[in-house]
């Protein structure tokens, strides 16, 4: 498997847009805080999610950034959490 862990994170200014963005996140990775989520995907996955984004936010208002953080069977995590458990994304399907 050749699955990377990303980091995603957006500055939406518009609220509509917001829920939007928010939606294609849901479905490609698990909600960590208000704008941010963590992704393990394939790169076929990671492309389909750029482009939904691409076409979504508003190219001078929003901003987006994604953080290859590796290889998933090669990432070690080191989390601080503070209140709140942090739970790592797992693999498997996800129904959506």
């Amino acid at each position: 498997m050749d699955d990377h862990i990303f980091l995603v994170a957006y500055d939406i200014s518009d609220e509509k847009r917001w829920r939007q963005i928010w939606r294609i996140m849901k479905g490609h990775g698990e909600w960590i805080q208000y704008s941010v989520f963590q992704c393990r995907l394939s790169r076929r996955r990671h492309a389909e999610l750029i482009a939904k984004l691409d076409e979504t936010i508003h190219h001078t208002e929003d901003h987006v950034i994604i953080i290859d953080l590796g290889r998933s069977e090669q990432v070690t995590l080191q989390v601080i959490s503070l209140g709140k458990e942090f739970q790592v994304v797992k693999s498997g399907p996800k129904i959506v």
